[in-house]
């Protein structure tokens, strides 16, 4: 097999990956392409099959089946030091027992004898990483001196030593509270623009996936379910399962009756399928959700249940007696004010756009028959 030159750039094609533990596909005929330089997410729940995935471009696992092709050569035939990766984890992985310099010098001290840059290039080196990650003046500590975010930090630069072509990041910031995570995610963004490099990112969180990403990779149980922007992931999802695991979203049966699907008072203005399906689901987001609908228009008559206040926006709760069903709507936080909303107030709402599956029948084991990105016509804005 031919071994993968690692000073191209860094194009890798994904061909059909599947991985099996026992009974259980981690991975099930994967194919992804990557371009040179992009910030790409893996995001989806446990068992999805993101991590495995990294661990096969890391070389610390390797596929049943299928291919990875880097610039057309094989990149699995690459042995793991040779693939130019930087790898970081979850929790950091840090010696205890060497301070961060020696932590991140770690990497090209185990180098072959002419391949390892001289003492003074290694600090050097050192040096210019501790400043780029802003830990300047904390070369001489141990890893148990720092905080959680530094640490982090320290993995990046003991990473970005060795000069990857490739940067992989496996939940890096999972251990950080919501403060210390915000802060460094902005700086990852800001380090992979400065450096350029082609950053692969495993997250649970959509949050974290949807600000840092160039392109999101939904996985669910071994499968890609949608690769797209972070735009397109949230407005125009495509399937079930991206609907539902993005995001704040009300998942509401549709019926079709007299030619026209539509649950309870509120009736679609139109449908793709001619009426060949009964059963449909519509997924429709909260800041999608009109609550002043005209009387001219079909919508439900709720009763707004709670205000939830989260900053510059607010959550509220809203019950639909027709239906004995709880819709979710969010606006602005100034604007509660500004519409008179308090609990039990009277409302007329309908969606102003939503994403339609057409099932072949009702319940959860019904398969998807169509996709339809519904928007209202001459929809209220509030």
């Amino acid at each position: 097999m031919r071994q993968v030159d690692t000073e191209t750039t860094m194009t890798l094609e994904l061909s059909h990956l599947s991985r099996r533990f026992t009974d259980f596909a981690a991975l099930d005929d994967v194919s992804l392409s990557i371009a040179p330089g992009e910030f790409l997410a893996l995001l989806g729940p446990s068992g999805s099959g993101k991590t495995t995935l990294l661990r096969i471009l890391a070389g610390l696992d390797y596929p049943d089946s299928g291919s990875v092709d880097l610039d057309g050569q094989n990149f699995l035939a690459a042995p793991a030091r040779e693939r130019k990766i930087g790898l970081v984890f979850q929790h950091y992985a840090l010696f205890r027992h060497l301070t961060v310099a020696e932590n991140v010098a770690f990497g090209l001290r185990v180098r072959k004898r002419r391949l390892r840059p001289s003492k003074k290039a290694i600090a050097e080196r050192v040096e210019q990483l501790l400043q780029r990650v802003q830990l300047d003046g904390f070369g001489h500590r141990y890893p148990t001196q720092l905080s959680g975010g530094q640490r982090q930090r320290v993995a990046l630069a003991r990473a970005l030593a060795v000069e990857p072509s490739l940067l992989l990041l496996d939940e890096p910031f999972g251990a950080l509270d919501a403060q210390v995570r915000l802060t460094l995610r902005r700086w990852l963004r800001e380090l992979h623009e400065d450096l350029e490099l082609t950053t692969i990112f495993v997250t649970h969180d959509q949050e974290e996936a949807l600000e840092l990403a160039d392109r999101v990779a939904v996985m669910n149980r071994g499968r890609i379910e949608q690769v797209g922007t972070p735009e397109a992931i949230y407005q125009q999802p495509a399937t079930p399962f991206v609907c539902e695991f993005i995001g704040k979203v009300n998942k509401l049966p549709l019926t079709l009756s007299g030619g026209r699907l539509g649950m309870g008072e509120w009736l679609l203005d139109g449908e793709p399928w001619n009426g060949e399906h009964a059963h449909a689901v519509a997924y429709v987001r909260p800041e999608h959700l009109a609550l002043d609908v005209p009387e001219t228009q079909p919508a439900w008559s709720a009763r707004l249940r709670h205000v939830y206040l989260a900053g510059s926006v607010a959550h509220l709760e809203l019950y639909v007696p027709s239906l004995d069903h709880t819709l979710e709507a969010d606006i602005a936080g100034e604007d509660v004010a500004k519409l008179g909303l308090q609990p039990g107030a009277q409302l007329r709402v309908a969606p102003r756009s939503a994403v339609v599956f057409a099932m072949d029948k009702s319940g959860e084991d019904a398969a998807v028959q169509g996709r339809w990105v519904w928007q209202a016509k001459n929809a209220p804005h509030a």
